[in-house]
C-alpha cells in the first residue's frame, strides 16, 4: 500500500491524528500483526485523542489563565485543612458526569 497518498488523504479530510497514527503504526513492525479491525480502532483512537487535545488547548488559550497550575503541584503539608483523598476524587471529575454540584468557599485571591 501507498502511504504517502493515504497520508494526503487523511489530510485532505482534516484527519490529522488519524494521518499521525497511520505514520506510527506504519512504522511499527509488532502493528504489522494486526487486523484491519485492529488498525481501525487504534487510527480511530489517535483521532478522538488529538481532537480532544486541540479542544482542551484552545480552551485553555482562550481562559488566559494567568498561573500555570496542576493537581500533581499541590502541597498538601501547607496549613489550608485539605483532604488529600477528597481533593483527588473531585480531581476525577466523576461529580460533573454523574451531574452534581460543587460550592468552593473561601477568601478569594489567596495565591500560596
Amino acid at each position: 500500500m501507498l502511504t504517502h497518498p493515504t497520508l494526503e488523504q487523511l489530510h485532505a479530510l482534516g484527519l490529522h491524528g488519524m494521518a499521525k497514527g497511520f505514520k506510527e503504526l506504519d512504522g511499527n513492525p509488532e502493528a504489522r500483526a494486526l487486523d484491519h479491525s485492529a488498525w481501525l480502532a487504534l487510527l480511530l483512537e489517535h483521532e478522538t485523542t488529538w481532537r480532544r487535545q486541540k479542544r482542551y488547548e484552545a480552551r485553555a488559550r482562550a481562559a488566559r489563565l494567568r498561573q500555570s497550575a496542576c493537581i500533581e503541584d499541590v502541597d498538601y503539608r501547607a496549613a489550608r485543612g485539605l483532604d488529600r483523598a477528597l481533593f483527588r476524587k473531585l480531581a476525577t471529575c466523576e461529580w460533573i458526569r454523574m451531574r452534581r454540584n460543587l460550592i468552593i468557599a473561601g477568601p478569594c485571591g489567596l495565591v500560596t
